[in-house]
Order: C-alpha cells, then sequence, then structure tokens
C-alpha cells in the first residue's frame, strides 16, 4: 500500500483540527526510558474512526480501538495505559517480536559452519529474540499520512551478535491503517553477515472489548490442516501432524474453549493452545489464514499473511498480577495470539522453510488484519 507523504501535518495530541480527505496521525509522548530516551506514541485512524496507538519502545500496539455491531468503538488487544507497565515483566504485549519470534533449543544454532551461542530467557531455550529482544528497545517512527491510508515507519539496527545473533541487521516494519479497516504490518530486513530472522506480532486480542471477560467463546477458524507437536521445553518434536479429529483442529468454525481441556498430551505441555500450525496456501502468497467472531460484539477479524506458520496463543499463562488499565486484571485466557511466523527453532530442523537470510537478500513479509461486524 503506497501513502503519501506528509510529515508537516503531523498533529501533536492538544490539537483537535480534522483534515478533510486526509487520514491523520496524531502523535505524543508516552513516557521516558531509564536513560531519559523519550517513548512516542502515534495513534492513527481512519475514516470510521477506527484507532491504533503504537509506541517505540518495541513497536508496541498499545490499544486497537474498533466498533461492535451497534456502533460502539472500544479497545480489543490488551496492553497498558503507561511505560512503567511495559518496562517491567509483561508477555509481550502488543510488541514487535525478534531477531526471532518463538524458540530456539538450548539457545544454540550452526549457521556456515559457525555455532552461535543466544541469550537464554525461557527454560533452558531462547525465546522471542532474547533477554532484550525487538520488543525492548526504541525503535525510530516516521509518520506517514495519505487520503486512503495512513502509515507509521519503524526502523531499527540491530548489531552484530547482538543477543548473540551474527550480522549487522536493518529492520523496517510499517503499520499501515487504511479505510477499508484492514491493519497492515509489514516488515523488511537486510544483513551484512548471514543470520537468522523470524519477525512476528504479538497482540492479544479479545474482541468482547471487555477484558474481564475470557476469549473461550469466540469462534475460531485457522487456515491449516497440521500442526507441530512440542516437546516439554515447547520445541517442536521434527513431526508435521495433521489436526484431524484432535483438538487441534480449527479448519471449521469452532469454540476457543470447546476442547481447551481435552484430555490431551499436547494441550496438557502448552497449558493450552501454544502452538505453530502449518498454514495451508504456499509460503510467500498472500492468503486467508484465520478468523475469529465474537458474537455478543459482533466484532469479525479476518487475518490474511504471507507467512508459512501462525502460533496460536490462548493466554494461558495470565495469572491476574497484571493491571487492566481501566481497573481489574488480565486473568487466565483473557487474551489470544495470532502470530504469522516460520516455525519455531527452524535453525535447527533443516526440514523446516529456512529463516537464514544472507547479505544482498532482503527479507519480506506482511500480514494483515482485516475487522468488519455481523
Amino acid at each position: 500500500m503506497q501513502c503519501k507523504e506528509n510529515k508537516k501535518e503531523i498533529l501533536t495530541e492538544t490539537q483537535t483540527t480534522i483534515l478533510e480527505k486526509k487520514l491523520i496521525i496524531n502523535k505524543s509522548e508516552f513516557g521516558k526510558m531509564p536513560d531519559g530516551t523519550i517513548v512516542e506514541q502515534y495513534k492513527l485512524t481512519n475514516k470510521n474512526s477506527i484507532e491504533v496507538d503504537i509506541i517505540t519502545y518495541g513497536g508496541r500496539i498499545t490499544s486497537l480501538k474498533v466498533p461492535n455491531k451497534r456502533g460502539d468503538i472500544e479497545n480489543v488487544v490488551l496492553g497498558f495505559d503507561n511505560l512503567n507497565d511495559y518496562l517491567n515483566e509483561n508477555p509481550y504485549f502488543g510488541a514487535l517480536i525478534g531477531r526471532y519470534g518463538n524458540r530456539i533449543a538450548n539457545g544454540k544454532f550452526t549457521l556456515e559452519g559457525n555455532e552461535y551461542t543466544l541469550a537464554i530467557n525461557n527454560g533452558s531455550n531462547h525465546l522471542h529474540g532474547g533477554l532484550v529482544g525487538f520488543d525492548s528497545v526504541v525503535w525510530d517512527a516516521e509518520p506517514i499520512e495519505g487520503t486512503d491510508n495512513t502509515a507509521l515507519k519503524l526502523t531499527y539496527l540491530s548489531k552484530d551478535r547482538e543477543e548473540g545473533y551474527p550480522g549487522n541487521l536493518k529492520v523496517t516494519v510499517i503499520y499501515t491503517l487504511s479505510n477499508d479497516n484492514t491493519l497492515e504490518v509489514s516488515y523488511k530486513a537486510t544483513t551484512n553477515k548471514t543470520t537468522v530472522v523470524n519477525l512476528t506480532q504479538h497482540a492479544y486480542f479479545n474482541l468482547t472489548g471487555d477484558f474481564s471477560k475470557d476469549i473461550l467463546n469466540h469462534d475460531l477458524v485457522l487456515n491449516a490442516d497440521a500442526f507441530l507437536p512440542v516437546d516439554s521445553g515447547l520445541i517442536p518434536t521434527g513431526e508435521i501432524r495433521n489436526v484431524k479429529g484432535s483438538p487441534f483442529d480449527f479448519t471449521s468454525v469452532k469454540k476457543i474453549g470447546k476442547e481447551i481441556e481435552a484430555d490431551n498430551e499436547q494441550l496438557k505441555l502448552g497449558g493450552g493452545y501454544d502452538h505453530c500450525w502449518v498454514l495451508n496456501g504456499k509460503k510467500g502468497n498472500m492468503r486467508f489464514v484465520a478468523s475469529a467472531y465474537d458474537e455478543t460484539s459482533g466484532r469479525f477479524m479476518e487475518v490474511f499473511s504471507e507467512e508459512p506458520g501462525m502460533q496460536l496463543y490462548t493466554g494461558n499463562f495470565l495469572d491476574g498480577s497484571l493491571p487492566i488499565p481501566n481497573g481489574g486484571t488480565y486473568n487466565k485466557r483473557t487474551g489470544f495470539c495470532l502470530e504469522t511466523q516460520h516455525y519455531p527453532d527452524s535453525p535447527n530442523q533443516k526440514e523446516f522453510p529456512t529463516t537464514t537470510l544472507k547479505p544482498g537478500e532482503i527479507y519480506s513479509t506482511k500480514t494483515t488484519y482485516k475487522f468488519s461486524t455481523k
């Protein structure tokens, strides 16, 4: 999607002028890092009053407001209203994830004959980029306003051996909000040394708009005939298993909670769903990969992606310790994630689609989330 750049008309939070025929971005200060670095927040709004708030710390979506079937606009993603809560330990609420989304076994992989050791931050494994992944750095931001869509371009340079990864990795992520109520997330990266890359977005959705409610009554469809079984450390075993006849079959509409407590070894390992599905269709082709629907609110979300896999995580480890901005706490299974990505542990599993990026190549992928009501 192309946007006409117009940096001069970026509005501060206190300005309320609405420019006809141009979608607007509002910029404000969200807080300061311990070293004094200012964290900015950008609010993207379309003509239908859908709003998405993004902060430069971790490129995180802090709020995504969409209408229900009565026209009431409410936030449908879990998050916080202040920087301190994001700086404290939290389960990657709304964050950009890298260099490698999901797990790498034992925090090690071999590339071109060289073994690399990564930060260990999930049992004996490496998870979501390490101790200071892309979720925990401040990105550079460039807002772009246009007539059909509005976008925020985020850039970050991950230096050679950051968290153990080889190569200087230049990363660009663009969030684009369109007038058809689609939020697109596009990713690009280049490197000066052979490395591995697997970027994703870690929004937790609850389409009810009421975070005191769980997500078990959401209707879910996953365009995937197979998933990846895991071991006790949630590392894929290497098997690609057909979902037919199992609790992992979401090829037709099914409540998230229908079989989440089934007597199933894989569900017990994940404490619920915390697995990667093998998406139907060819990697690199944009296609439908998932949908979610909440009957009470009427909100319907469709997901399209170029990625080969998608992690469904059902908030199994939310434990009531994190605050909801308007009161209360985020309890178990009050949000679900649909993280489009390559498969976990791909650098160690040669049968999985490669996540290797070499100098001169461009890592490029995108995922979109389209919202409507019914």
